[in-house]
Parts: C-alpha cells; sequence; structure tokens
C-alpha cells in the first residue's frame, strides 16, 4: 500500500472496528496478488471503504467523475486508486478502459452489480453492465455481501448511525466458459451471456447468508 492509502485504510478500519462494531468473513477467499473482480451489493456509501478495510491488499475503487474537480481532492482520490467514472455511464466507454486497465495491472476493484445504492435495503436484481466487464477481463470474480451498512448510513440517513455491519467474502467464480462463448457468439448472445454472469453473481451474494456474529450484536 501506498503511505495515503495505508493511512486511509487504518483510519477506516479503526472507525469500522470502534464505531460501527464490524465483523469481516472469509476475506482469505481474496486473492492476496493478481487481478481480481470483487462484486458487492451496494446498500450504503459506506460499502467501498468496508470492503477495502477487510483486505490486506490495495484495491481499487470507482467515483463519479465530478467528484475529481478539486485539485485537492483528485490528488487524495487518485492516490486511494479511485477510478473516475461518468455519473450515468458507470463502465462504459473511458470507465470500463479504465477498469480493464486496472484488472491487466494486476489490480483489485469493487463494483456493485445492482449498479446503485438500494432505496429501501433489499437486495435487487443485477445490471447487465458488471457482466461487460467480467467477460472483457480474464479476472476472477469474489461476491461480496456487506450486512448492516444500510441501517448505519442507507439513502435515508443524513449522518452515520453506529449500527452494526459485516462483510462476507465467497469463493471466486471463474467465467472461463462463458468467455469463450462469447468470443465467438452472435450479439444477440452476447448480451445474453453478459445478464447471466450478473445474474449468476448476483445469486451467490444473495446466498451469502449472515453469520450468528452479523445478526446477533449485543444492542448498544
Amino acid at each position: 500500500m501506498n503511505l495515503s492509502y495505508f493511512l486511509g485504510y487504518c483510519a477506516f478500519r479503526t472507525a469500522f472496528a470502534t464505531y460501527f462494531r464490524c465483523r469481516f468473513f472469509n476475506a482469505g477467499r481474496v486473492p492476496r496478488t493478481g487481478p481480481v473482480i470483487l462484486a458487492s451489493n451496494h446498500a450504503s456509501f459506506l460499502d467501498p471503504p468496508l470492503v477495502g478495510a477487510a483486505l490486506h491488499r490495495q484495491i481499487n475503487y470507482l467515483a463519479r467523475k465530478s467528484l475529481f474537480r478539486n485539485p485537492l481532492m483528485a490528488a487524495v482520490l487518485r492516490s486511494w486508486n479511485v477510478v473516475p467514472v461518468e455519473r450515468d455511464s458507470g463502465a462504459g466507454g473511458a470507465g470500463l478502459k479504465a477498469i480493464l486497465d486496472r484488472l491487466i495491472a494486476g489490480g483489485a476493484i469493487i463494483l456493485f452489480p445492482e449498479g446503485t445504492r438500494t432505496p429501501d435495503g433489499r437486495l435487487h436484481p443485477a445490471r447487465a453492465g458488471i457482466g461487460l466487464t467480467v467477460i472483457k477481463s480474464a479476472a476472477p470474480v469474489v461476491p461480496v455481501r456487506v450486512f448492516g451498512t444500510y441501517e448505519a448510513f442507507g439513502r435515508h440517513l443524513r449522518f452515520p448511525r453506529p449500527r452494526p455491519v459485516a462483510v462476507k467474502f465467497a469463493p471466486p467464480m471463474d467465467f472461463s466458459a462463458l468467455r469463450a462463448e462469447a468470443a465467438t457468439c452472435s450479439k444477440p448472445r452476447l448480451k445474453a451471456v453478459y445478464q447471466q454472469v450478473a445474474d449468476e453473481i448476483m445469486d451467490v451474494i444473495t446466498r451469502l447468508e449472515p453469520c450468528a456474529d452479523v445478526t446477533n450484536f449485543p444492542p448498544r
């Protein structure tokens, strides 16, 4: 980790451990080196740093391009491996290229199959965008599920609340067969492959049930 990332990493780990009483489960399933896509449900602004705090390696994040207008903020975000993307285009165009470049360089990146934060705390269907990214890359995919972040700092809250949060990682998924098919299939089938990949990832995320430690925190 570079110095800026390490300082942010330590600050977030401390905040999550003390204010949110976080728990990490099966973080060892994420490769310590090499490219990997972390595919997580999205309930809060807390999700990206929470997933990053669970791992002992740098990961790359996405943030809307407008946040880079301030030179100081832009410098900090770049030192934290943040990829600027257009708000409405997601991983399309230049954003997709930037993501693939990070993966080719051996980096880890976190993506959200649902595309945006849940408005009601429930899991929502995956969009095909993550399927496109997965097919275009050669990286393994590790599904991730965050728990409690909606209650701690969902869309309905103006300030974070001291609620327990947790992260659970699934084993890596291999999409080599669908990648091979995508290389030669028709355009209609290719679109179906993108959605199939997205749906399979979301299915694994859905089946990541909370451990007893996640649901039975003592009251605070």
